[in-house]
Parts: structure tokens; C-alpha cells; sequence
């Protein structure tokens, strides 16, 4: 069961990564990026003070980047470590962003999800990017390990 569970949280993931993508001509897809949350889902951008943030409250500021700043945004998984424990689980998956196609950074995003009604769900969501001198992902992040096919 632990196996099958590790794969459905890996796919999870590859869909969050995939849904948050969008062009000029190709908006994000927000109902399969909420659809994977828990109702009350906590969410902790990287940005300091941490302060939680709701899915929507999210997909509304995403949506307002998308409309004035931020006009491509791809994000596709890199590596991720994945832990369950009966209907408990925690992943962390690196990643990497290319905003407006020239800007790229990696950063992670760590998950806790629970398993109710046979699916994953996450409760709650933090990320932050390399963004400091000498922040790197961890090795088990950075190196492509996504093979989904």
C-alpha cells in the first residue's frame, strides 16, 4: 500500500507543478491546483513574516501577477523525497521556475497531506527558493527524479 501511496503523492505533485503553468494564451489551472487541497488548507509563501494564506487568497494573487507582471510562468518538478505513515504523509519536492521566460530559479515546496476517502489531500503547504547566498536544494531535490510516464 505504502508504494501505491508514495506513486498517487508523486502524481499529486507533478499536477501542482503542471497546473500553475500559464502563457499569454494559456491560463493556469486553478480548479486542478485547488482540487488537491484540503478545506482550511494553510499555505506559507516564501516571502517573511510568514503568513498563512488561503488556496484562493493564492490563485487570486497568482491571477493579478498573471495580469500585469508575471506574463509566462512554467514550474516544473525536479526531485522529491516522499514519507507515509498510514493515512499521514509529508513530501518535499524541488523545483524549477522560469518567469517570463529569462528568469529561472529552483527552490522546495514542503506538503502535509492526509488520505481521506482513498486520495491525498494537502492540509498544508510552505515553500522558499534559493534566493540566499549559499541556500542550495539538497542533492535528493535538485536531481531529476520525476520520471511519471
Amino acid at each position: 500500500m505504502t508504494k501505491h501511496d508514495t506513486e498517487a503523492i508523486r502524481h499529486l505533485i507533478a499536477r501542482q507543478f503542471n497546473s500553475v503553468c500559464w502563457t499569454p494564451n494559456n491560463s493556469a489551472d486553478w480548479k486542478a491546483f485547488g482540487a488537491d487541497f484540503a478545506p482550511s488548507a494553510a499555505l506559507y509563501p516564501a516571502e517573511r513574516p510568514a503568513r498563512p494564506q488561503t488556496v484562493e487568497g493564492f490563485v487570486d494573487r497568482m491571477n493579478g501577477l498573471a495580469e500585469t507582471t508575471l506574463h509566462t510562468f512554467f514550474e516544473a518538478p525536479l526531485g522529491a523525497v516522499v514519507h507515509v505513515f498510514g493515512n499521514v504523509a509529508v513530501a518535499a519536492a524541488g523545483c524549477e521556475m522560469t518567469e517570463n521566460g529569462t528568469k529561472v530559479s529552483r527552490g522546495v515546496e514542503m506538503m502535509l497531506l492526509v488520505k481521506d476517502e482513498g486520495g491525498w489531500k494537502i492540509v498544508a503547504q510552505a515553500w522558499d527558493t534559493e534566493k540566499h547566498a549559499g541556500l542550495h536544494l539538497p542533492k535528493e531535490l535538485a536531481e531529476s527524479n520525476y520520471d511519471l510516464s
